[in-house]
């Protein structure tokens, strides 16, 4: 009868830690990169957007 029995507190304490380790991981993918990766992918965002203009059809 004792295997069934939660501490709630505890579990509670896993889940929290669990969501802030999720948001940790977020954060780290998102802010955790080089000086030059960050240019770099602005560089390529601009390009593309500078493709794409360049392609458009007027409307005149």
């Amino acid at each position: 009868m004792t295997d069934n029995v939660i501490n709630f507190k505890a579990a509670k304490k896993r889940a929290g830690y669990a969501a802030k380790e999720i948001k940790a991981a977020e954060n780290r993918k998102k802010f955790g990169r080089k000086k030059i990766e960050k240019r770099l992918d602005g560089f390529e965002k601009n390009k593309q957007s500078k493709h794409l203009d360049d392609h458009k059809l007027d409307d005149a």
